[in-house]
């Protein structure tokens, strides 16, 4: 179920559930919902683009990592699941934040896992499941973490209470999403007409939104996600925000970063952009450009990550 990563009905976004694990960490309003089937994917650039975004969000994540370890208690998480893991950054991220547990990486994506057992040098389990038919394959857990999957699922209502009953109880669940998009250069930054990166985002959140509409047992919601997790049968314990704050001028591998998701979202949304939205997105992935995302000096990177958790009685 592997950023919020990230998605338009065109030929190259067609959502494919089967394989949402696949990317869902590569959200973060950052990336494509929905890819080609699994054996058309190139998994070594994918999964290569999944840790550079989990990598740019490391600060964070750390942080989130040791406020849920205060909101769980020294000594109280035995099992951690990470859900929709990826090639399993984050999931490392959380067995040094609780090094005394078993920490293990679920994904539908076998080629994904195999990554995350790679990187973590066995340091991580990891599981194959293919969510939402298969929750029941996840065992009990202590801590369960879900960075941006939850969306990638048609009833997210039923996902969350699914996830809360493999909790132990005071177990506790912590769900990443919303928060705010990335924001990269100056409102006015000398390409095109000023606001292009709020009109790609108004883009990309129609593609979402119709990306959300094609799932199946698509669930229309309210994504109030605290009310959603008290209906799951849990008790709220804290909703904290962090942020993500590379400034300018920007290193090479998180411009790397930006090329990448840029070229994107090239890709999903040539046809919804106006021809001078366009002209600016070619202008920003001209890799030889003084005016490109990879060699200018107002280029920066600051987004953020909303973590809601809440406690099983």
């Amino acid at each position: 179920m592997s950023s919020h990563q990230q998605n338009q009905p065109n030929q190259h976004q067609q959502h494919q559930p089967a394989h949402a694990h696949a990317h869902a960490h590569a959200h973060a309003h950052a990336h494509g919902h929905g890819h080609a089937p699994a054996a058309d994917l190139d998994w070594d650039a994918l999964a290569a683009y999944l840790e550079q975004e989990a990598d740019l969000r490391a600060g964070a994540v750390t942080e989130a990592a040791r406020w849920l370890a205060g909101l769980a208690g020294e000594g109280a998480v035995r099992r951690v699941l990470d859900v929709g893991s990826g090639p399993g950054v984050i999931a490392g991220m959380l067995a040094d934040a609780f090094p005394a547990a078993e920490v293990v990486a679920v994904d539908q994506s076998p080629a994904l896992l195999e990554r995350a057992r790679t990187r973590s040098g066995g340091r991580l389990r990891t599981q194959q499941a293919d969510l939402p038919a298969e929750f029941g394959k996840l065992g009990e857990a202590d801590l369960i973490w879900s960075g941006n999957a939850i969306h990638h699922l048609g009833d997210q209502q039923a996902a969350l209470t699914a996830l809360g009953e493999r909790l132990r109880p005071g177990g506790l669940l912590a769900v990443a999403e919303s928060g705010l998009p990335p924001r990269f250069l100056p409102r006015d930054f000398g390409l095109g007409r000023p606001g292009f990166q709020a009109r790609l985002d108004a883009a990309h959140e129609d593609g979402f939104s119709a990306m959300r509409a094609e799932l199946p047992d698509a669930t229309e919601e309210v994504e109030d996600w605290p009310a959603m997790l008290r209906r799951a049968g849990l008790t709220p314990s804290g909703t904290r925000t962090f942020l993500v704050d590379h400034p300018a001028p920007l290193a090479r591998p998180v411009r790397e970063y930006l090329h990448a998701q840029l070229d994107r979202r090239r890709d999903q949304l040539a046809e919804v952009l106006t021809a001078e939205d366009r002209a600016t997105l070619d202008a920003l992935l001209d890799e030889d450009a003084p005016t490109g995302i990879l060699n200018r000096p107002d280029a920066f990177y600051l987004s953020a990550m909303t973590v809601h958790t809440a406690r099983r009685p």
